[in-house]
């Protein structure tokens, strides 16, 4: 659904972020379908479609992707277990093999613009608020809201962050658009767009269940829902 109403100048950035960050300390875990695409050495690659299971502490992700290009592959990854190392198959005719490779392993990294430990809302968040402060401390950036959106069913503030065009390397991208979830005041997607308007990263999270009732068994590869 289309964005609509006006933009609204002045938007106080700090204050943005510190709301936004006071939600996401209010969370322990979340569920949700994970839509990403990225575009990775100048190829905007498809987007991938991910069951996703989140805990903060220790840090843990579930991961399986539900439709193509990958669907039936899954990843485990729990901070301080199995040395460290992500635990992963592909679907398809290689479900039968798993993989314990370190996050930044190239064969995790391929077609990935950021290793598994960068995946979730707090990184999410936390990128978009290094990329905001630096800005505003350096005078330079534009920050507005710019109407109301329907995403996933949830009603969303459109707000957008723009860095100088001819300072864009100096930040993950020129443009920004958020949309922030109204009730939780979670961002529920973003967009990043670069210095020629491609599309270089999205990141969305549908059906997001705040503190998701998760327990060990939900991040243990021997659990008999998962195929490890």
């Amino acid at each position: 659904m289309a964005a609509h109403g006006g933009a609204s100048a002045g938007l106080d950035a700090e204050e943005w972020l510190r709301e936004a960050e006071a939600a996401y300390d209010r969370v322990t875990s979340y569920t949700a379908v994970f839509h990403k695409q990225q575009r990775v050495a100048g190829k905007l690659l498809p987007e991938e479609t991910i069951l996703l299971k989140c805990r903060r502490t220790p840090f843990s992700l579930y991961m399986r992707w539900i439709r193509a290009p990958y669907k039936g592959s899954e990843l485990l990854y729990v901070a301080g277990w199995n040395e460290d190392r992500a635990r992963a198959h592909r679907g398809g005719i290689l479900r039968f093999i798993t993989f314990n490779l370190d996050p930044r392993h190239p064969g995790l990294m391929v077609d990935n613009l950021r290793p598994v430990t960068s995946t979730g809302i707090g990184f999410l968040l936390e990128s978009v608020a290094t990329n905001m402060r630096k800005a505003a401390k350096a005078g330079e950036l534009a920050f507005s809201e710019k109407g109301a959106e329907t995403v996933y069913g949830r009603k969303t503030r459109v707000l957008e962050a723009v860095f100088p065009k001819e300072k864009a390397r100096d930040y993950d991208g020129y443009r920004f658009v958020i949309n922030q979830d109204v009730e939780s005041k979670i961002p529920l997607r973003i967009r990043v767009y670069d210095r020629d308007a491609q599309l270089v990263e999205n990141y969305g999270y549908e059906n997001l269940v705040l503190n998701a009732p998760l327990a060990d068994a939900d991040f243990d590869p021997k659990n008999p829902a998962y195929h490890f």
